[in-house]
């Protein structure tokens, strides 16, 4: 198959999915998506014992597709500034610093927990896996997704102080914890050469400070442009611009291109640059525009994710250590946001309860699997990919169906 065919069969099947849920199961896309599409591949694995056609041709769409390069590369960046060219301004404002210590400090203890926890874990279960390659795996499971979060927060009601709070760290815990896993990958691949903290450092700086930096320069300039003209057409081609653009140039300068996506999409979406730089038409166009290209990229994400479990490796160790990853990593979310939420809650408005919100709205996602698809076999790629496949359909469709139910008992 060429790639247009496979695009074509991608679509096709979205579309088809994404019908029966709204048609028959209404549950929030990303969750009915990912349920239908492993139903779906469930089924072709028993259809195989009689006809391997369709399974195989599965197969082969799957093995095809880098999912990694896909996500990380070109769709991550996307669906990043759309999140963010959605997301309330003023409130994020208002509620920016536990936000910033959720998305830095939140992600490194988290990381450290998980790594620390999973290492003792997999020992019990006859499992000898370095600390190192156990603290990568934290790294890439720490990291809440926005895209799977945005549509189940919407639809459960959450309040917009605590919506804010979970979407804002998610938007920008993505881009941090990228850097964290690539900054532990590259410990964790150094062999002959040492890596001393002051590498560490100046990776971690370049790609999250230059990120930010060149993610404020691309929305500035954005701004600048949609302000000198009136024509919607062109001004929703200047924003698709930016974000391809601008994902070419933080791969070309390695800087964090999920964080530059965010601030650059902020920038975009402020009240501000709204009311001066688009007129209701344009805004109207502009907004929808990546509404539509939201849903396209969600709908094929997850998806995606649905049929990778095509080519796992589920042998019995790894699905108990994915079992038991579960609590743990929720565990570890819990502990991680404890001493922020008790510095800033009398601070600012936190709902009651808004740790345990946070740890359970706190999806995983496509992020996650893309990560662990990107690990050598030295590290234990087979391994990390089953467990946190694992831990992710549990955490997109477990906890992405009870959410809504334990807000309304909280808010109430």
């Amino acid at each position: 198959m060429d790639v247009f065919t496979i695009i074509s069969v991608l679509v096709f099947l979205s579309a088809i999915f994404g019908y029966i849920n709204a048609r028959f199961l209404k549950l929030p896309n990303s969750i009915g998506l990912m349920l239908i599409t492993i139903v779906f591949t469930l089924a072709v694995f028993g259809i195989g014992y009689i006809d391997d056609t369709l399974i195989n041709a599965e197969r082969y769409i799957i093995t095809q597709i880098d999912f990694k390069s896909v996500l990380l590369d070109i769709m991550l960046s996307f669906l990043l500034f759309a999140g963010a060219l959605h997301t309330n301004f003023e409130q994020l404002k208002v509620q920016r610093w536990p936000i910033i210590v959720f998305s830095t400090l939140g992600v490194l203890v988290s990381t450290f927990l998980v790594g620390t926890s999973m290492y003792y874990l997999l020992q019990l279960i006859g499992m000898e896996i370095s600390f190192i390659y156990c603290l990568l795996f934290g790294s890439l499971i720490s990291p809440t997704d926005p895209i799977a979060v945005l549509g189940i927060l919407k639809k459960a009601g959450a309040p917009k102080q605590l919506e804010t709070k979970i979407v804002g760290e998610s938007l920008f815990n993505d881009g941090v914890g990228v850097v964290v896993f690539l900054t532990i990958f590259q410990l964790a691949s150094a062999t002959e050469v040492a890596v001393s903290p002051l590498d560490i450092l100046e990776l971690f700086g370049v790609e999250v400070v230059g990120g930010l930096v060149l993610g404020l320069a691309l929305g500035w300039g954005t701004w600048k442009l949609m302000k000198s003209i009136d024509d919607y057409d062109i001004e929703v081609i200047i924003t698709l611009a930016t974000v391809m653009v601008g994902t070419l140039i933080a791969q070309k300068f390695h800087l964090s291109a999920p964080l530059a996506m965010v601030a650059a999409g902020l920038v975009v979406g402020n009240d501000t640059v709204r009311n001066s730089a688009m007129s209701e038409t344009t805004e109207t166009y502009v907004d929808k525009f990546w509404e539509l290209l939201d849903i396209l990229l969600n709908t094929l994400l997850f998806v995606l994710i649905g049929m990778e479990m095509l080519v796992l490796s589920f042998k019995t160790e790894y699905v108990i250590a994915g079992l038991l990853a579960i609590p743990l990593v929720l565990i570890c979310r819990y502990l991680s946001l404890l001493i922020p939420i008790k510095f800033f809650e009398k601070k600012l408005d936190f709902i009651p309860r808004t740790n345990l919100v946070m740890t359970w709205g706190g999806l995983r996602g496509g992020i996650s699997i893309a990560l662990a698809l990107g690990l050598s076999d030295e590290m234990h790629r087979d391994a990390f990919l089953v467990i946190t496949y694992i831990v992710v359909v549990f955490s997109i469709i477990g906890q992405g169906l009870t959410v809504e139910k334990l807000i309304k008992r909280v808010v109430k």
